[in-house]
């Protein structure tokens, strides 16, 4: 019997090129780093990689202080981070709104911090709050506010306000961009028709120009959460999790137990551990959006 050659879809053939390399560099690394979760692999002992121990590394993880104490600085900085960003966007985006000339030269301003490389940052404001020839210390000091240098990046209090600060400085910017882009689209005419019923600015503001504003704030909310959740470049070159892990946060944690501990096993578990908390965020700020779009009466 013949075999007649088998013939591909043009299609399948088309992203044929796509789906290796998506195979290599996404999936196989994945299922690998999920495996080793579930072994005690060690880089300095390769074929422990291969010795099965079922959810140990799991069950460690719910039992170790130190991880709940980073998954809790997690969530602090995230909450903190994000609050100030989308209140300083806002606030950013209404004054620019206002502009009437100059306000493309404006715009591009606003984007400058996105486009620092947050390593680049993390030095950057690892210099300012130095205890000796930091900018801040040495202001601080010309003006008579303080006697002496504050330690911004060796007390654990000043370290997690200093890294805070570098992370709303760098991001404020996603916000004011975002909320921009609102201000511009919405209708001219339930605000006119406000002032014309006598609303007070704050008045038309809150029930006209917030609501219609909110599906843009939660989409910079949710992308934001994502970025802040797997926070590492930083806080590894500000302060390196210090002063006594006082501002370790997961994925600090995970970078630690991986490459410097050596156990690849246990960071790989931490890693789909802290993913929950990537999720929890991304799945409320979408709901909220979703909330949001049909109050507005657009579908969702």
């Amino acid at each position: 019997m013949k075999l007649l050659p088998l013939r591909l879809p043009t299609w399948f053939l088309l992203l044929l090129p796509a789906i290796i390399i998506l195979l290599s560099v996404v999936l196989i690394p994945l299922v690998l780093s999920l495996y080793s979760s579930f072994t005690p692999y060690k880089l300095t002992r390769p074929e422990t990689l291969y010795k099965w121990i079922g959810e140990y590394n799991y069950v460690k993880i719910a039992g170790d202080a130190n991880f709940w104490w980073a998954f809790g600085r997690t969530v602090f900085l995230l909450t903190i981070a994000l609050n100030l960003e989308m209140l300083l966007g806002l606030g950013i985006a209404l004054l620019v709104n206002k502009v009437t000339w100059g306000q493309r030269w404006l715009r591009t301003i606003m984007m400058f911090p996105m486009m620092f490389s947050p390593i680049l940052v993390g030095f950057q404001f690892k210099f300012i709050f130095n205890d000796n020839v930091g900018l801040v210390n040495n202001a601080l000091q010309s003006l008579g506010i303080t006697d002496q240098a504050l330690p911004w990046l060796v007390d654990g209090k000043l370290a997690m306000f200093s890294i805070i600060f570098a992370e709303v400085w760098m991001s404020t910017s996603v916000f004011a961009i975002l909320i921009l882009a609102g201000l511009f689209a919405i209708p001219r005419d339930p605000l006119e028709a406000a002032k014309v019923d006598g609303c007070t600015p704050w008045q038309s503001f809150r029930h006209i120009t917030l609501p219609f504003l909110m599906p843009f704030i939660y989409i910079a909310l949710a992308i934001r959460s994502l970025d802040v959740a797997r926070a590492y470049d930083i806080v590894k070159i500000m302060t390196n999790g210090g002063p006594a892990r006082r501002t370790e946060l997961l994925w600090t944690m995970i970078g630690r137990t991986g490459y410097v501990d050596a156990k690849m096993g246990l960071a790989n578990a931490m890693g789909y551990a802290s993913i929950i908390l990537a999720v929890f965020f991304t799945v409320y700020f979408f709901r909220k959006l979703s909330a949001s779009r049909s109050s507005l009466g657009f579908d969702n």
